[in-house]
């Protein structure tokens, strides 16, 4: 199936942010665009916003003065649905109602010929629901872009239950021709995205909620130890709590409560406190003029110690730790024997230093235990959290302060909470992954690509499956549901048995 010609006229229905950049991104690929909003006058200010948009790209070099005026020719706003008649494909971006995206499209229909293809981008409602009404619903899909449309490379190609095969594969190919990476999705709560983003927000929010961390520090280390672009906390001051929260508790909602995706209380209160980030001028941060962001809490510099000892087989994950340690000058001491079927780190005091297993390190018996948290590269990471057990005396606890920092990193120290920050996060979102590949929500492939592009993960949580081990991730996992049973942390079935294959094979 070929993309639409860029002849043809392609409509925009709303005109708000999203339908301007929408707009902006189909005028770019050379389409005649028309602009409708129910608001009268709105589709003229929306048309006036693109052409500013345009000279500002003119005036940066990224335009030719030329192309913009072009661009505008072909830009038109329209008072009356009848106006877009014409029209090859319609998309849709008004309010975030059932009701009201059902009454557009049953109106769109008598307006449109039968061969226009018709597109929702809701990111929250069923696609099925809003084709529900139609004469022809297998021409309506989800286009699904993510803001800013014009910056933002990935669309969400949803083919509902009545969307036909022609019609989903004809927006693909538009949506790859508008220069875009079209993922295809079933139409299920949260689509790609929005289902697997859930636990970056929501295990930070829990571990703010048990006290483990301050939203700072939390940010700073998914950041700098995870490689994530932004923290949870900063990222949703920006998107909005009062957004984020919303579709958290829509994607619950559409679950039947499933307590994998249960909403923040937390979040719920500054929501309801109208704290909604930047645009109020307070969320999780202020944001006033001349307001100061607090700084992640980071231990002061500790002298490492001389000698440590090795012991166990090292998790992959973890094996760049050996070298860098004998470079800063520690003496290793490695213990060959198999004895010890769990990799550790011995302190002088003989408190182990290791990478968390999911549980907290305070219940466990046998001596004392200190947690280090999970990084995406140890080499080339700026910070690490560690969560000593109650029990790890204070002189370990500065050992293995001082011995993060001989390797070039800063510390956080935080509570003992299960799984520390990092580690749980992706493990939460490998599993969430590996789900929805199992129960066919996207390809494989095509999971990893809208992780990537849609919220900038530093890698596809299916990757990042594959480099620690699923076997790593089940146990992760499972301490996790260990400690805090109820069914939020249970490795899904897909989880477990392609951790067991990786297991038989080695």
């Amino acid at each position: 199936m070929t993309a639409i010609d860029p002849a043809r006229a392609v409509a925009v229905v709303g005109t708000g942010t999203m339908g301007q950049g929408i707009a902006q991104v189909a005028l770019a690929a050379g389409h005649p665009v028309r602009l409708y909003d129910a608001v009268p006058g709105r589709a003229e200010e929306a048309a006036r916003a693109i052409t500013a948009r345009l000279g500002r790209l003119v005036e940066k070099g990224r335009l030719g003065a030329a192309g913009r005026d072009a661009a505008l020719a072909r830009l038109r706003p329209v008072a009356r649905l009848d106006g877009l008649a014409d029209c090859a494909l319609v998309i849709e971006a008004i309010v975030e109602r059932l009701d009201a995206k059902r009454q557009l499209f049953q109106e769109l229909e008598s307006v449109v010929a039968d061969d226009c293809l018709l597109a929702t981008n809701t990111s929250s409602l069923p696609v099925t629901a809003v084709a529900g009404a139609l004469r022809l619903p297998g021409r309506f899909v989800g286009l699904h872009f993510f803001n800013p449309a014009p910056v933002l490379p990935l669309v969400e190609v949803v083919r509902g239950h009545a969307t036909d095969e022609p019609a989903a594969e004809r927006a693909r190919a538009t949506v790859a021709a508008w220069g875009k990476t079209p993922v295809a999705c079933a139409d299920t709560p949260g689509f790609i995205v929005n289902r697997l983003a859930r636990p970056f927000y929501a295990e930070a929010f829990r571990v703010y909620e048990e006290r483990g961390a301050d939203p700072a520090t939390i940010d700073a280390v998914l950041r700098e130890s995870g490689g994530f672009a932004m923290g949870p906390f900063e990222l949703t001051d920006l998107i909005g709590q009062d957004v984020n929260d919303a579709v958290t508790r829509s994607v619950h909602e559409a679950f039947f409560h499933d307590p994998r995706f249960t909403p923040s209380l937390a979040q719920g209160r500054l929501v309801q406190a109208g704290l909604l980030g930047r645009k109020s001028g307070a969320g999780w941060f202020p944001y006033a003029d001349g307001a100061q962001k607090p700084e992640p809490s980071t231990a002061e510099p500790r002298e490492a110690p001389a000698e440590i000892g090795w012991h166990g087989q090292v998790p992959p994950v973890c094996a760049p730790l050996l070298g860098m340690i004998e470079e800063a000058g520690v003496k290793v001491v490695r213990d060959r024997t198999p004895r010890e079927p769990e990799w550790y780190i011995a302190l002088p005091g003989g408190t182990r230093l290791t990478l968390t297993k999911g549980e907290a390190a305070t219940p466990r018996a046998g001596g004392t235990t200190i947690h280090f948290d999970l990084a995406l590269d140890y080499r080339s990471c700026a910070r690490v959290a560690l969560a000593p057990s109650r029990k790890a005396p204070e002189a370990d606890v500065r050992a293995a302060v001082g011995l993060f920092q001989a390797l070039g990193k800063k510390v956080s120290v935080i509570d003992d909470v299960p799984g520390l920050i990092v580690a749980r996060t992706v493990a939460m979102l490998v599993d969430f992954a590996e789900d929805a590949a199992a129960r066919g929500v996207a390809t494989r492939e095509d999971i990893d690509t809208a992780m990537r592009l849609g919220v900038n993960y530093p890698r596809g949580p299916l990757e990042w499956g594959r480099e620690l081990g699923l076997e790593r991730v089940r146990d992760i996992l499972s301490g996790l549901d260990r400690e805090y049973p109820g069914g939020r942390y249970h490795p899904s079935l897909s989880l477990r048995r392609r951790a067991a294959v990786e297991e038989s094979l080695l």
